[in-house]
């Protein structure tokens, strides 16, 4: 085990010494995503092949990223065949993978009710859920798996922001327990659409992905029609989306309404819990990066809990969960497909073709970045040269589709962290092997099995205690 931080390489699927035949890519890729490239493919910019009867082109330059999601958005917005079809039984037309003028009246109503000038309110329940589960871990025995207990909290924290205070304590744990049963059920690879066969027809689903889409499905509206009976609550989201209207002043549908409710828990909940079980998997294994933000939170917060006021104060927490997105991007593949034929670099990209930016490679592409496999937050703390470009480093996506919660979500991991960090260090099962695995985000398999271990700040105080809702 390492002790500087230069040196720390974290693990990652063996590359493949070749690249593979696309039935053999595709065999890897319903295993893991993550699995199916070789190692050339971290030295590629822009490159395709074909996949039976379609095209496939791999952007992996900040160039070719530029040109796909910014300067020719409106030809590469629909997602590809697969995300959608994978996605569709539980989130229907919602933002995630609408496209056209459904995306654009969606997200007319979404982003403003995620604006950062919200950011204050929200942060409040962030710090206060995060501190009841510093209450659970100071009260816990031995091991956790902290895959499981991210997805608790975060679960949590959106629950209650999206149908607030009352309703997200009662139905927190059906949710969770529903998308966890959907993203093991659902197929990983949409063959149709490789083999050419026109997008309507219609995709088989298993009596499990059913059977997971009417639970979460059931239980949204069950929360929407309680939170219609029993009084609103100012901070809940739902209520802004019941408010809200469209361009010709309609109210969303009930099926819209449900919809985006499911969108915003899923990219609210599942990525940040990916994002804060990489963090603290990182955390363990480097304790220089560790002892660092220890003396961050200490010397700025001196064992206070943080407060939204904090997040500019905390430029290292910051560059931690930044670094552990660029080495475990929550979704490593950003799949489209082309609505019209364009070309780049003399190039021909046809109409159908499918078009994949893979935060997986660009993240660690070794023309890119130093050391592109080391775990080093310094790169992203103010006045390094890295990333050389904004089209280098896309976790939240980028472009007009860049991600409407991104603010929301890098907000509630650096106050998860700080809120938690001061309290305890989190050591791995020994002899444990952490495996990255993806399906529809990227995950240690397995689970995270760690240790919780007390601390104290560096003047031997105490961490202070919350008392009072910070609400």
């Amino acid at each position: 085990m390492t002790n500087t931080v230069s040196d720390f390489v974290p693990p990652y699927p063996p590359r493949l010494p070749e690249p593979p035949w696309p039935w053999e890519r595709l065999r890897l890729a319903r295993q893991n995503f993550v699995a199916m490239w070789e190692d050339s493919a971290f030295d590629l910019d822009f490159s395709h092949e074909r996949m039976f009867c379609r095209t496939a082109f791999l952007c992996n330059s900040p160039e070719s990223v530029q040109f796909a999601f910014s300067l020719r958005n409106a030809s590469f917005e629909r997602k590809a065949p697969q995300m959608r079809h994978a996605l569709e039984p539980l989130i229907g037309d919602g933002l995630f993978i609408s496209d056209g003028e459904t995306w654009r009246q969606r997200r007319k109503v979404v982003a403003p009710i995620l604006h950062t000038s919200r950011l204050g309110e929200f942060s409040k329940v962030m710090v206060e859920t995060a501190d009841e589960l510093r209450q659970r871990w100071s009260a816990a025995d031995g091991e956790i798996n902290v895959l499981e207990e991210m997805a608790h909290l975060t679960a949590e924290i959106i629950c209650r922001t999206v149908f607030g205070r009352r309703l997200g304590r009662e139905y927190t744990g059906e949710i969770v327990q529903g998308f966890s049963a959907y993203q093991r059920a659902i197929g990983q690879i949409d063959l149709i659409s490789f083999l050419g066969l026109p997008d309507w027809i219609p995709r088989f689903y298993t009596p499990a992905v059913r059977r997971a889409q009417a639970r979460i499905h059931a239980v949204l509206e069950r929360i929407i029609a309680s939170y219609r009976a029993g009084g609103r609550e100012d901070t809940a989201v739902i209520g802004r989306l019941l408010d809200a209207r469209d361009d010709d002043d309609r109210p969303l549908s009930e099926a819209a309404l449900r919809n985006e409710a499911a969108v915003l828990f899923m990219a609210g909940h599942e990525t940040t819990a990916n994002v804060l079980t990489w963090t603290w998997f990182l955390l363990s294994q480097c304790p220089a990066v560790e002892a660092r933000l220890h003396a961050e939170l200490d010397a700025v917060l001196g064992g206070r809990p943080p407060t939204f006021a904090d997040i500019r104060r905390l430029p290292y927490t910051q560059a931690v969960i930044e670094e552990a997105m660029r080495l475990y991007p929550p979704v490593p593949i950003l799949p489209r497909e082309a609505l019209q034929e364009e070309t780049f670099q003399d190039v021909r990209i046809p109409k159908g073709a499918l078009l994949f930016v893979v935060p997986w490679l660009l993240h660690r592409h070794r023309k890119l970045w130093r050391k592109p496999d080391h775990f080093i937050p310094e790169r992203f703390l103010p006045g390094s040269d890295e990333p050389v470009s904004k089209f280098a480093y896309v976790p939240f996506s980028i472009g007009p589709r860049v991600c409407a919660g991104m603010s929301f979500g890098l907000t509630e991991a650096m106050l998860c962290v700080a809120t938690l960090a001061q309290h305890f260090t989190l050591r791995l099962r020994p002899g444990h092997e952490v495996r990255p695995v993806c399906r529809l985000t990227l995950r240690p398999d397995g689970g995270l099995p760690m240790t919780l271990h007390a601390r104290t700040r560096r003047d031997g105080a105490e961490p202070v205690r919350l008392e009072a809702d910070p609400a």
